[in-house]
């Protein structure tokens, strides 16, 4: 028994990966079809935080470190200093969240205060490799007001779903 429900988390978090990975894969022509450019909403962190509360710990961390390269490797967007920079921005923020959650009752807080100081330390690294030439763009592509609403928008996600879990 406990082996069949050990293979069917398994079997749940590859499908899930796939769907990530196809999800992620896809956005260009998306966009192109919608005619919106859906990397406003931060398709990256979607999955993030769809991993945070839908399989694991480590499964998160492994698409946070990964996903920037898969798309970098399939489009070669973004460029690869700027891959290595999102991916450790997510990176930064599963690991903040699960800190911070383990010292706060509130997931809302927990994952709204590790998505703004993952970005922080973002914007910080982005204007360190900027400043050194490495990056020759500005330092803030998409609007803070954007960003700034995906994230209430993600906090409240995962404030809810916690709660339902709890009830």
């Amino acid at each position: 028994m406990a082996t069949s429900i050990a293979l069917n988390r398994k079997i749940s978090q590859a499908l899930f990966d796939l769907a990530a990975i196809a999800f992620i894969y896809f956005i260009p022509a998306i966009s192109h079809m919608l005619s919106f450019p859906l990397y406003l909403l931060e398709p990256m962190r979607i999955v993030l935080i769809l991993a945070l509360v839908h399989t694991h710990k480590i499964n998160a961390l492994m698409l946070a470190a990964t996903l920037p390269f898969f798309t970098f490797l399939v489009s070669g967007h973004p460029i690869l200093p700027k891959a290595i920079l999102i991916s450790g921005e997510l990176v930064i923020n599963v690991l903040l969240f699960f800190a911070i959650a383990s010292r706060v009752k509130s997931n809302f807080v927990a994952i709204l205060s590790s998505i703004v100081l993952s970005k922080m330390l973002y914007y910080f690294a982005k204007f360190l490799l900027i400043q050194a030439a490495v990056l020759e763009m500005g330092l803030v592509s998409t609007s803070l007001w954007i960003q700034l609403t995906t994230t209430l928008v993600f906090s409240i996600y995962v404030a809810l779903f916690f709660r339902k879990n709890k009830q």
